[in-house]
């Protein structure tokens, strides 16, 4: 094992000898001790950034919680081992809080640490940098070449503005749609994500532009299969509630379905939930029109926002869809899985489908397949890809054979 730098927050001496011999057999001798959280803080102001704290959280004075921001705040850890005999749901929040801080979360011990799992904890850290698809804590900001642009120098980079495509498909194996991602395709800074880009294009009042962008070329695609492999592939957009607003989203919306060939039923506009995007009575209206018209409806990311329960109550959406936040780890967590069983059972009484995304593992898959049939969208099916990687990615798919993913 490399060598590593591991501070101890803990203030039970024999616990905190302990875990001092335990790391010290695991290789690594450059620990830093404190039984609370000001030694702990002047420790690392002395000696600088560690690769590990093990952070106990019921200490006397200032709890464990001080010094994971502290070190958080101060980029002073990279990851974290929580140590408490607090109840499970408590280790959890701190966790989550801790990962929302920037800290990458190894796993939590109970009181009294064991050897073999700090041995596996440590090994976890290790495996972070051979990890190409460890998740990154943070997004980085857009490049200064990003920042000087104008809204028109903005505008006239839509043609950059690519569409990738992420396939949703059922328990058993058979592709139900896609959604469409966009991507910008820049010519010196490579292929950027949304985060890099999409609040430059709100503050340029560009967002309506992209959008539309990004469902002609959607439906264009859809069409393409069409002819390619004998039907529309359903094609899932993103679109802002203040899109709505617009006099003539539904017809343009109408007209780009009728342009592409494409049958209502094959579109899904997935809301996104902003702050104060409470509908008004002209946004319903364009909805129930697209509605009648036979396009579906799906309300992203239930149970993030504010409002979107009782908005799942008076607007006419036909889909719901669960967020990462909920799936990412449920298997390990039966408060997640309480929460996605709840939601299965809340959109089959009111027969509405259901779309998981953001599942990324084997575990993942197996407790979703536990507790409903769900159409499943992540990184474990497959990353969004350009609509020609796609077909290829149908039609090796089918040269294969199609099997249940959850025997797979």
């Amino acid at each position: 094992m490399r060598s590593l730098k591991v501070l101890i927050l803990e203030d039970h001496p024999f616990q905190l000898m302990a875990l001092h011999q335990m790391l010290n057999a695991n290789g690594v001798f450059d620990v830093l001790a404190a039984d609370t959280v000001e030694v702990a803080c002047q420790a690392l102001d002395r000696r600088g950034h560690v690769d590990i704290a093990i952070c106990d959280l019921q200490i006397e004075g200032a709890d464990g919680l001080e010094l994971i921001r502290h070190m958080a705040e101060n980029h002073l850890a990279r990851a974290l081992i929580i140590l408490s005999g607090a109840e499970a749901c408590v280790i959890e929040s701190v966790a989550a809080l801790a990962e929302h801080l920037g800290l990458k979360v190894l796993g939590a011990m109970q009181k009294p640490a064991n050897s073999l799992l700090v041995n596996q904890l440590l090994r976890r850290y290790l495996e972070l940098d051979q990890d190409p698809g460890e998740p990154k804590a943070a997004e980085p900001r857009p490049a200064p070449e990003l920042l000087n642009l104008s809204a028109t120098e903005l505008a006239q980079s839509k043609e950059q503005w690519m569409v990738y495509y992420q396939p949703k498909v059922c328990l058993d194996g058979q592709l139900r749609g896609a959604e469409a991602l966009v991507r910008w395709q820049h010519p010196q800074l490579g292929t950027l994500s949304p985060a890099l880009f999409f609040p430059l294009l709100e503050r340029a009042n560009l967002i309506a532009t992209l959008t539309w962008h990004v469902l002609d070329q959607a439906l264009a695609f859809s069409a393409q299969c069409q002819d390619q492999i004998g039907s529309a592939l359903p094609v899932a957009v993103n679109i802002t509630p203040q899109l709505l607003l617009h006099d003539d989203f539904y017809q343009q919306v109408k007209a780009a379905l009728h342009r592409h060939a494409v049958p209502p039923s094959a579109l899904t506009l997935e809301i996104i939930e902003t702050a104060g995007s409470a509908l008004n009575d002209q946004q319903l209206e364009g909805l129930l029109h697209l509605r009648i018209l036979g396009c579906q409806l799906s309300i992203d990311d239930f149970g993030m926002g504010e409002s979107n329960v009782q908005r799942l109550l008076e607007l006419p959406f036909s889909e719901l869809k669960l967020p990462s936040e909920f799936v990412r780890g449920m298997s390990q967590d039966a408060r997640k899985a309480a929460v996605v069983a709840g939601a299965l059972i809340m959109a089959r009484r009111m027969s509405l489908n259901v779309v998981v995304e953001g599942v990324e593992s084997a575990d993942d898959l197996q407790a979703i397949a536990a507790l409903g049939q769900p159409v499943i969208q992540g990184y474990f099916i497959a990353r969004p890809m350009p609509g020609a990687e796609l077909l290829n990615w149908i039609a090796s798919r089918e040269q294969a054979g199609i099997q249940h993913l959850a025997n797979a």
